[in-house]
């Protein structure tokens, strides 16, 4: 027996559990590295003056793994900041975690080069960045998830971080968060919300530091360890750039109401439906026509879901639409509407795509509409690289949306710039071809032979339906049979699918 700190005999251990005496409030508190986990003390500060505070607070040393979220996208001031001064403090061989990278970032080539980065795991690839890894000139093999495939890795303890640099648009003073007040207010939190639940420490920065309690939370004081107030964490003019645009094109408008007629016609669309819109021109543009659509049949779709754009609140405030979940908001339209609507909803990643959990809501999406880079006649997509194995896109949703909806449509144009984009064979499966359902280009509308049922039912759509092989040769008609790609060379990265095995992989560029 023990006398704990008030007098009284407690065991030290009963039926085999070790226990541990009480000795004062505040003696064992979760954050004692002896007693694990976070905890914080009454009236405790998390304030610190610098990010260079932060770093030495949260303990990071060479080889841990810290993370970043894309919210800003290529209005992030972020990333660079904090990994500026992790250089300037010595430290090394750190793995770097992003939701996404984006053009902005190729600033950190410097600290790639010279090591303060050696590894990274993210969705997005591209730029300066990624021909820094296709050049083979990273330390080690990068690692490409899906947004979905992420968020289980995270959770599930695959991906551990050990600690969150978050850009916090608005912070209060015990750490409250939030993306929707503030300068740089970038809408919903969906890919933070992820790392700032799971990762060991969490450092929030922000340059909208305001009174506690913050009212509207997206990311609550629980899971803030630190908070930093810089001057700017970014400009939100930049997060409606890169692949989110709106059609013009009229190749891409026909692209655009082939894809809206396949769902008018597919036996999904119904009073009730849902669907999820990708951030390409062709299927951001076919919204115009699912709502004419929707208008003309009096029907009210349950939900819409993924990255939001103006588009989508128009069609929530019209009633064409009752919710709206919403992982990433694209624009100042969607940003407003989530600080205002009860019906517009921010959702995590996990809530959104992961595998690994009850039900992502993907698995309730009945249509979504994707883009790609190419496409070949087994139906496997690219959203990756080029045909030439270019490092240029991100996964982002598209597996596992693909995975989880009735009703996949990748819609593209035939040919792009004098390339043929269905081809025999792509570069890099990202998305497997089982799982995609439609591919729509402005030649032809081909539909995967294992969903005979759509094939039924759109044989009364007017369509111009035609099989993968026939769109394939019309390509190649078009462009010319396109020469063989170099062989790659060593392995310099790994696409991952959404469950965690590995789809295919990513060779040095000769």
């Amino acid at each position: 027996m023990m006398k704990n700190a008030v007098g009284r005999d407690i065991p030290a251990s009963l039926n085999g559990i070790a226990l541990t005496p009480y000795k004062s409030p505040w003696d064992c508190m979760p954050a004692r590295a002896d007693c694990g986990g976070k905890g914080g003390l009454p009236e405790s500060n998390k304030l610190v003056k610098s990010i260079e505070e932060a770093i030495e607070a949260t303990g990071l040393r060479d080889g841990m793994t810290i993370s970043f979220h894309h919210h800003l996208r290529n209005g992030d001031y972020v990333m660079k900041l904090v990994v500026d001064a992790i250089a300037r403090k010595g430290i090394r061989d750190l793995t770097l975690s992003a939701s996404s990278l984006s053009a902005v970032q190729d600033a950190l080539v410097p600290h790639l080069e010279s090591g303060v980065i050696t590894a990274l795991d993210t969705s997005g690839l591209r730029g300066e960045i990624g021909k820094l890894v296709s050049a083979g000139k990273m330390a080690k093999p990068v690692m490409v998830r899906s947004h979905g495939g992420r968020a289980r890795a995270i959770e599930l303890g695959e991906l551990r971080i050990d600690v969150a640099f978050l850009g916090m648009p608005t912070c209060d003073l015990y750490g409250n968060c939030n993306g929707v007040d503030g300068p740089a207010a970038c809408g919903a939190l969906g890919y933070a919300m992820v790392d700032a639940a799971c990762a060991d420490k969490v450092v929030a920065i922000t340059d909208n530091l305001v009174a506690h309690p913050l009212r509207q939370i997206s990311i609550p004081q629980t899971q803030i360890d630190f908070i930093v107030k810089v001057g700017s964490i970014g400009d939100p003019a930049g997060i409606s750039t890169g692949s989110l645009r709106i059609s013009k094109d009229p190749k891409e408008l026909i692209i655009s109401e082939y894809a809206a007629t396949v769902i008018e016609h597919s036996g999904y669309f119904r009073d009730g439906f849902s669907l999820q819109l990708g951030s390409g021109g062709a299927s951001l543009s076919a919204a115009k026509y699912i709502r004419e659509k929707m208008k003309a049949r009096n029907i009210t779709a349950a939900f819409g879901v993924g990255g939001v754009t103006g588009i989508f609140v128009e069609m929530l405030e019209e009633g064409l639409v009752d919710t709206l979940f919403d992982t990433q908001s694209f624009d100042a339209t969607a940003i407003a509407s989530l600080k205002k609507n009860p019906r517009h909803l921010e959702m995590t990643a996990a809530y959104y795509a992961s595998p690994g959990n009850a039900g992502p809501i993907v698995n309730n999406v009945d249509a979504v509409i994707l883009s790609a880079t190419e496409v070949d006649i087994d139906f496997n997509a690219n959203v990756l690289t080029g045909s030439n194995g270019k490092l240029m896109g991100a996964p982002g949703g598209h597996p596992d949306t693909a995975a989880g909806s009735n009703l996949c449509i990748v819609a593209l144009p035939l040919v792009r710039g004098r390339m043929p984009v269905v081809r025999e064979a792509v570069h890099t499966i990202v998305t497997p071809g089982s799982t995609v359902d439609v591919i729509v280009t402005e030649r032809g509308v081909a539909v995967n032979p294992l969903r005979k049922d759509l094939l039924d039912n759109l044989k009364e759509s007017n369509l111009p339906l035609v099989s993968i092989e026939d769109l394939q040769r019309l390509a190649y008609k078009l462009t010319g049979t396109p020469a063989p790609t170099p062989p790659g060379g060593d392995v310099v990265g790994l696409v991952e699918y959404r469950d965690g095995t590995i789809i295919d992989v990513i060779r040095t560029l000769k």
